[in-house]
C-alpha cells in the first residue's frame, strides 16, 4: 500500500467518523469493550494537541483517564498480598495458650493475655478469645469445676493405688492377690499372694511395701483403696508412720479407683485367663515374671509408649549410613590335621561325663 493509498484511507475513515457523530448526536455515548479501551489507551504516547486535532469518537481525556485506569489495575494487581487479612498466630504462642488455660481452668481470656503480657508476647485479647473459640473452650466458670481424673492426673507423683485380685487355680484352691500401683509411673508391685488373706499377712506385707517405696526413692502422700474388709486397721497405722495417709473409695464406685481397676483387667486378659495355674507356688512364679514383663517391656500409652522401667530409646541412625552387606563374610574353615571328625558337646554330655568320672574315681 502506497502513501496516496493510505491518505484516502484516512480521509474516508475521517469523514465516517463525522457521518456518525451527527447522526448520533453530541449526547449520544458510545461504549467500548475491554480490548477496545486497550487500544485507545496506546494513544496516550501522543501529545495532547496532537490528539486534540484528530477525528475521534472519544474525547482525549477519556484515553486519559481510561490509561490511568488500566496502570492503576496493574499495579493493584502486582502489590495485592499473597495471603488477605491478618497473619496467622504463631504456632508457639498458639499452643502456649491453649497449654495455660489447659492448666488453670480458672483463667478467662483476660487473665490468659495479661500473662503473655508479662512474658513480653504482644498478642491482642481478642485473638485470645478467638483461639479459644476454634478449639471449642468455653468461658472460665464453666471450666473452673475440677474433675477426679483431673485431679488424679494432677496428684499422680503423690498417688499409690491397691487391691486384691481374687483368681482360682487348678487344684480348686481359691487365691487371692495384692498389687500396688504407682500412678505417675504406673510401676506395679505384686505383694504376694494367699489363700487366706488374715490381718498380720497383710500387715506384712503392707510393711514390704513400705520399705520398697522407701528404698526406690518415691514420694508417695496417698493411697487409694477400696472398703474391702480383708485391710486391717493397723494397715493405716502403719502406712501413716511412713507418711502415707489411705484415702478410701465411694461404694460401688470403681472409677475412683480406675488406674488400678484397669491394671486389673489388663493382668486377667494378659495373664489369669490365658495360663493354667496349678497351684499357689506356680501362681506366684508366674505373677512375678509378668510383674518384671509389665514394669520392664509392655508399653504404655500413658507413658507414650514407653514401660514404667525403661524409657524410649533413641532411633539408631547407623542403619541408614552404614548399611549392613547382604552376605555376611563366613569365618576361615579351621583345619583338622589329624583327620578326627569333631563334634560339640551339649550340657547333657558334659553332665554325664561328669558323673562317669565320679563313678571311677569311686571304684578306685
Amino acid at each position: 500500500m502506497t502513501d496516496r493509498d493510505k491518505d484516502v484511507e484516512i480521509l474516508a475513515l475521517r469523514h465516517q467518523v463525522m457521518v456518525l457523530e451527527r447522526q448520533l448526536g453530541a449526547d449520544a455515548k458510545v461504549r467500548f469493550a475491554p480490548e477496545e479501551r486497550v487500544f485507545l489507551a496506546l494513544l496516550v504516547s501522543l501529545p495532547r494537541a496532537l490528539l486534540r486535532r484528530l477525528r475521534l469518537v472519544v474525547r482525549p481525556d477519556s484515553i486519559l483517564r481510561r490509561h490511568r485506569e488500566i496502570v492503576k489495575r496493574r499495579h493493584a494487581r502486582t502489590c495485592r498480598p499473597k495471603r488477605r487479612g491478618r497473619p496467622p498466630t504463631v504456632r508457639s504462642i498458639r499452643t502456649l495458650i491453649l497449654r495455660l488455660v489447659r492448666e488453670n481452668p480458672s483463667w478467662g481470656y483476660r487473665r490468659v493475655h495479661g500473662e503473655l503480657t508479662t512474658l513480653g508476647l504482644k498478642v491482642a485479647a481478642s485473638t485470645v478469645w478467638e483461639i479459644l473459640q476454634q478449639e471449642g473452650i468455653g468461658p472460665a466458670p464453666e471450666r473452673a469445676s475440677t474433675t477426679w481424673a483431673d485431679f488424679l492426673c494432677s496428684q499422680a507423683d503423690a498417688l499409690l493405688a491397691c487391691d486384691f485380685i481374687e483368681t482360682v487355680t487348678l487344684n480348686g484352691q481359691r487365691q487371692y492377690i495384692l498389687a500396688v500401683i504407682e500412678h505417675a509411673t504406673r510401676r506395679v508391685r505384686v505383694l504376694g499372694t494367699t489363700a487366706h488373706p488374715t490381718a498380720a499377712w497383710v500387715t506384712q506385707a503392707i510393711r514390704n511395701l513400705v520399705m520398697n517405696v522407701e528404698d526406690a526413692g518415691c514420694r508417695a502422700r496417698f493411697l487409694i483403696r477400696d472398703r474391702d474388709s480383708k485391710f486391717p486397721a493397723l494397715m493405716e497405722e502403719i502406712l501413716a508412720e511412713a507418711g502415707i495417709q489411705t484415702v478410701l473409695t465411694g461404694i460401688r464406685m470403681r472409677r475412683m479407683n480406675s488406674v488400678m481397676e484397669r491394671w486389673v483387667q489388663t493382668c486377667r486378659c494378659e495373664l489369669l485367663d490365658r495360663c493354667l495355674l496349678w497351684n499357689e507356688r506356680h501362681l506366684r512364679y508366674a505373677l512375678g515374671e509378668y510383674e518384671n514383663f509389665y514394669n520392664r517391656h509392655r508399653a504404655h500409652q500413658a507413658l507414650s509408649q514407653a514401660a514404667p522401667l525403661r524409657a524410649i530409646p533413641y532411633p539408631d541412625h547407623r542403619a541408614s549410613t552404614h548399611p549392613r552387606p547382604e552376605h555376611p563374610p563366613t569365618r576361615p574353615a579351621r583345619r583338622n590335621p589329624s583327620g578326627i571328625l569333631t563334634c560339640r558337646l551339649t550340657r547333657t554330655d558334659v553332665i554325664v561325663g561328669r558323673r562317669s568320672a565320679r563313678r571311677r574315681q569311686a571304684a578306685q
